[in-house]
């Protein structure tokens, strides 16, 4: 009879333990699924200009998007430099600001900015001399066009320089290092917006990115898909002044490998191994 008690708690036991081990490994098995299925974001979703087909040759051409002359706005701002034979004459032109940045050869955007000339709500600069100059919707060409003519008759020799010195792109959302970015140069692509930033984070959405525009007082908002390459000869590859671009998270961001509640899952198998221990090997 102790003998039959015997064995039979012993293979009780053997039962306990065979089902703890199939407890034990069909948790692992459910956590390796769940971070599978919710937080894996396959390479295709990292690449930018994507194009599904692949050919031999793997050169293509795009015609180079092509953007049209800026239009002034009020409150746009202008680093206008006037030069002439006639040197002293031209220091009437140059605000304090201008003059300093030019002495020492270096200018920030906020010493462009002091020294800026800001078009006023009615779309209007005033220049000594010269006097009041409207300028709204008019493009940077334009304005040395009209510059050069008034200068005609009061300079010898007279050369316009003018540049927007506000040419800022905002870029928000999924991205290393969002924030506000001024550039010097005459046009900037998505792409170097983006590089300002530090690129699009591994949970952003490259398929479907947002930019913000002002268009004729009207606020435009254009989704744009960075991994087309068809975006290289689109209207919106290279950005205007002022344009924002936010990236939207992807929804397996959430549950995101670097934002898995690791610590809470551990916990829980060790407390289920620890009831088992305490509570489910039987006694002798």
């Amino acid at each position: 009879m102790k003998s039959f008690i015997y064995d039979n708690q012993k293979n009780m036991k053997a039962v306990k333990k065979h089902d703890f081990e199939k407890l034990t490994n069909l948790l692992i098995i459910l956590s390796i699924m769940s971070i599978s299925f919710s937080s894996c974001v396959s390479n295709r979703n990292l690449r930018y200009l994507n194009d599904k087909e692949i050919k031999e040759i793997n050169v293509k051409k795009y015609k180079e998007a092509e953007i049209a002359d800026y239009r002034l706005k009020p409150n746009d701002e202008l680093d206008i430099n006037i030069k002439s034979l006639d040197d002293p004459t031209t220091n009437v032109f140059q605000t304090l600001g201008n003059q300093q940045s030019t002495s020492s050869g270096y200018t920030t955007p906020y010493s462009a900015s002091l020294s800026a000339y800001m078009i006023d709500k009615n779309g209007y600069i005033q220049l000594p001399v010269i006097g009041n100059i409207f300028v709204e919707n008019k493009t940077i060409p334009d304005v040395i066009s009209m510059l050069q003519d008034s200068l005609n008759n009061i300079l010898s020799n007279p050369t316009v320089t003018v540049k927007l010195v506000n040419r800022y792109v905002s870029v928000l959302g999924e991205v290393r290092n969002p924030g506000h970015f001024s550039y010097s140069q005459e046009k900037i692509n998505i792409y170097n917006a983006l590089s300002l930033a530090g690129d699009v984070t591994t949970y952003g959405d490259r398929n479907d990115v947002l930019l913000v525009r002002n268009e004729n007082g009207n606020n435009l908002s254009i989704n744009i898909d960075l991994t087309s390459s068809d975006l290289l000869a689109s209207d919106y590859y290279y950005l205007r002044p002022n344009d924002i671009i936010y990236v939207k998270p992807m929804r397996k961001k959430f549950w995101g490998l670097d934002t898995f509640p690791w610590s809470v899952l551990l916990s829980t198998i060790s407390t289920v191994i620890l009831i088992y221990t305490v509570f489910g090997e039987p006694t002798n």
